[in-house]
């Protein structure tokens, strides 16, 4: 997982994972960007199509797949704080680490087959609130 606080984006590792999500072929980019010359509102959340912004910090997971601090939000909300969620889909894996585990997932409000597992959420949520400078605060309630 990298995080995505600091701004401007670092350069990109490489182009092939920040084309395309290629276990869906979600894309992870504006379409029509230039990723060799790559600017924030270049890079989308993949839950709910929203651009990078200073205050809307990302979290990079697998093949540069991406949540948003404000998805993220509504992610530890429903699961980890209301015990909701969605059961894995057969065959649906995780956006951030593409694996199909057996634990509650949240959905996308954008794309129901775009689905976050429950530990990607902590991990997210945990690496995200470390970050002093994106501002985001994990929720309480």
């Amino acid at each position: 997982f990298l995080l995505f606080g600091a701004y401007p984006p670092p350069p990109p590792p490489s182009l092939s994972s920040l084309l395309f999500d290629f276990r869906t072929e979600t894309v992870v980019h504006r379409p029509g960007a230039d990723m060799l010359n790559a600017e924030p509102q270049d890079f989308i959340c993949d839950f709910c199509h929203s651009s990078w912004a200073e205050d809307r910090p990302m979290i990079e997971g697998h093949r540069g797949s991406l949540i948003c601090g404000p998805c993220l939000s509504m992610a530890c909300r429903e699961v980890l704080i209301g015990g909701g969620g969605v059961d894995a889909r057969n065959g649906v894996g995780c956006t951030l680490c593409l694996q199909t585990n057996p634990v509650r997932h949240w959905a996308s409000p954008v794309d129901e087959l775009v689905v976050a597992c429950r530990e990607c959420i902590e991990r997210s949520a945990r690496l995200l609130s470390r970050d002093t400078e994106s501002g985001w605060i994990a929720p309480t309630a």
